[in-house]
């Protein structure tokens, strides 16, 4: 059962409105065990809306469409339908009953317009659940079948969870989840993530099952995606198991994380595993490192504070550090130390660099010098970044966290 997604409402083309339903839409199918491999966006337009779902309609078992269901003039989708089922609309008497009714409880008086939503598709069945005004529909095209859903998430949602996932369920004739796990990984490139891969990729693209797939998310690291398909749940997570084994092999300590642990919630479990805190003491970054530590739920355990300590004078007479340049490796390891005896902490964390060119101390705009230390052992870099003021910054601070992630299993820092 191949299952396809046309979104609809030329907002979408513009960028007025981020298409999140159509995500979540491939996200339940996928949990449904239902493959879909198309997602279209389309405008108000009657025409290419038409030829859209025919597309979809050839080339796909099923087409679930989103939105345009509404009583404004720009609302064609029932329009639309009835075209290419062939048939004409007509008046549902139950659908216009609840729309008055659900007015009525407000205490407001319907607009006449609002009758439009009451028009069906001959042939068309609709959908029990109607949270607004605008009913879904279940319209059959020959051996296929066209689903229209509202654009207003919580509605489409309903619609989705209670008539659609069932009813593809049902016509798929059989049962399967596909379900995918996220490997999180920070410290190589694209290209080369792909070169350590490549064998095992060959080795997939033989069976067919699981798969693999590369997701660049910037500041966030590389991801890999493992998706496996599977009869029931737990023999799709045996081989999602199996298969995070053998990458975790072939990439060793570049994985940070799983689905959603981002880097500074990592931090935070090793910290509080080992009862250990940690200071923060920043230039370049400006509190980023604090305020993603901040956002973890637990981090009171763990994190002591922060210093922000943009100006050399207050590296000088707060942090400790020496007078001179501060853009070097023994000034962030003294700013790391200062903070530590400062805050109290087991571990002090530090950066500091240069963003931009009124900056520079001679060095070009990137140069980042990043320290970890402890009572026992300490441990400085210099990184050069690529990017804007931002990035720069950003990047600093997962750079930060990673190398405090790396240093900890060692315990040799305190």
């Amino acid at each position: 059962m191949k299952v396809e997604v046309v979104a609809i409402g030329t907002e979408l083309l513009l960028g007025q409105i981020v298409d999140t339903n159509s995500s979540w839409i491939g996200e339940q199918l996928a949990l449904a065990g239902l493959d879909s491999h198309y997602q279209t966006k389309v405008g108000d337009n009657p025409a290419r809306i038409e030829a859209v779902l025919n597309i979809a309609l050839a080339r796909s078992d099923a087409v679930i469409c989103c939105g345009g269901l509404g009583p404004t003039q720009d609302d064609l989708t029932r329009n639309v339908l009835a075209s290419v089922m062939g048939v004409a609309l007509e008046r549902d008497d139950a659908i216009e009953a609840r729309i008055r009714s659900m007015f009525a409880s407000r205490g407001r008086t319907m607009p006449e317009n609002n009758l439009s939503q009451a028009m069906v598709p001959v042939g068309a069945r609709v959908m029990d659940q109607q949270p607004g005004t605008a009913p879904g529909l279940v319209c059959p095209v020959g051996e296929k079948v066209i689903y229209a859903v509202p654009g207003v998430p919580y509605e489409m949602k309903e619609m989705i969870d209670g008539t659609v996932i069932p009813d593809l369920t049902a016509r798929a004739g059989h049962t399967a989840v596909i379900r995918s796990r996220i490997l999180r990984t920070w410290g190589t490139s694209e290209s080369a993530l792909a070169e350590m891969l490549a064998e095992r990729i060959d080795q997939l693209d033989t069976s067919g099952n699981p798969t693999l797939a590369f997701l660049a998310s910037g500041v966030e690291g590389l991801k890999v995606r493992i998706t496996a398909k599977a009869p029931v749940e737990t023999e799709a997570v045996g081989m999602l198991d199996r298969e995070e084994a053998v990458l975790r092999e072939i990439l060793g300590d570049i994985v940070f994380g799983v689905d959603d642990q981002n880097m500074e919630a990592v931090i935070v479990a090793m910290l509080a595993e080992r009862s250990l805190t940690v200071a923060v003491a920043e230039s370049v970054t400006g509190g980023y490192v604090s305020g993603r530590l901040c956002a973890v739920p637990g981090a009171s355990q763990v994190f002591q504070g922060g210093v922000v300590a943009y100006q050399p004078e207050v590296k000088f007479d707060l942090l400790g550090v020496e007078e001179g340049p501060v853009v070097t490796e023994g000034a962030a390891l003294a700013m790391a130390h200062g903070v530590r005896r400062a805050l109290k902490a087991d571990i002090g964390l530090a950066t500091t660099g240069v963003a931009g060119p009124d900056e520079a101390e001679g060095k070009p705009v990137g140069t980042v010098c990043l320290a970890v230390a402890g009572s026992m052992a300490e441990r400085a870099v210099t990184i050069r970044l690529p990017g804007d003021r931002e990035r720069i910054r950003q990047f600093s601070t997962i750079t930060l966290l990673d190398l405090l992630r790396k240093e900890l299993p060692a315990g040799e820092l305190v």
